[in-house]
């Protein structure tokens, strides 16, 4: 049986998911697995706000490297006859704008961007460790059930200090995934990787990573990235004036994604929840 034929499963063609029933359980047992990680570190739990503010992204010069996986949320400009000439078309498929008023936010594309925009301007004098999951959005060339989704949901648990203290923090609970994978046989392969920046031979942050790799994904077969292990450096913290003791301070991350953990297991376990090596 194909995923999208799964039961409790609606696939729709424009990249997007429905779940209930025993698929809807598969998302929240992953959910409770990963929280559990987080709760190790005493992770402050979030809940964050479907948009970003262009001119937050316009600090780490996401427009130049990743404008084709931008998600923009749109509205008419709010003038009468704008809106008048609007709803003189009927839409069948197509949706034809008239004049759209300014856009100053984009829809999230990666859960952890909240935390450093949230956190600008301050200082700490300890380690923080932070965690969410939100609904993400990246534009792709294509769409698959699951593998490769417009909207799709990422839990991450981020750590902001002093270099070792990320690196540590990195480290450990890379082990503790590594751990669960060897007990339950999930075939994942750690594989370093890039960012898929637009235009990269022109782009300075693709040469940084080919140079020094700050990205490790985990790889579902060796073909579906399920998760990565990223490790900042110093470039939000100086991006956004966040210290540890005065200096600029050093971030990492360890990114699930959601939908992509689920396809790992149904493809793995199959549909039957009995089957499946989790909480």
């Amino acid at each position: 049986m194909e995923i999208a034929q799964y039961p409790g499963l609606r696939w729709v063609g424009n990249g997007q998911s429905y779940f209930s029933g025993a698929i809807l359980r598969l998302y929240h047992r992953l959910d409770l697995l990963f929280s559990s990680w987080a709760k190790l570190w005493r992770a402050n739990e979030f809940q964050v706000p479907a948009f970003i503010p262009v001119v937050e992204m316009s600090k780490l010069d996401y427009f130049r490297s990743f404008p084709h996986l931008i998600t923009f949320p749109v509205t008419l400009e709010n003038q009468e006859q704008n809106l008048l000439q609007f709803t003189e078309k009927t839409p069948e498929s197509d949706v034809q704008l008239t004049r759209i008023a300014p856009i100053r936010d984009i829809l999230t594309p990666a859960a952890c961007y909240h935390f450093f925009i949230l956190l600008q301007q301050q200082d700490f004098e300890q380690p923080l460790y932070l965690t969410t999951c939100a609904v993400c959005f990246r534009n792709e060339t294509r769409y698959a059930p699951l593998e490769r989704q417009w909207s799709f949901s990422m839990r991450e648990i981020v750590c902001i200090g002093e270099i070792e203290e990320v690196r540590s923090f990195l480290s450990s609970l890379r082990a503790s995934i590594e751990s669960f994978l060897d007990s339950v046989s999930l075939p994942v392969d750690w594989i370093e990787a890039t960012d898929p920046f637009f235009n990269p031979a022109a782009n300075p942050k693709y040469l940084s990573q080919i140079l020094e790799p700050v990205k490790t994904e985990m790889v579902f077969e060796k073909r579906l990235a399920i998760g990565s292990v990223n490790f900042h450096r110093n470039f939000f913290g100086e991006t956004f004036n966040i210290t540890r003791n005065g200096k600029a301070a050093f971030s990492g991350c360890i990114a699930f994604g959601m939908e992509r953990w689920m396809y790992a297991f149904l493809n793995r376990f199959g549909p039957d929840e009995a089957s499946w090596p989790l909480p």
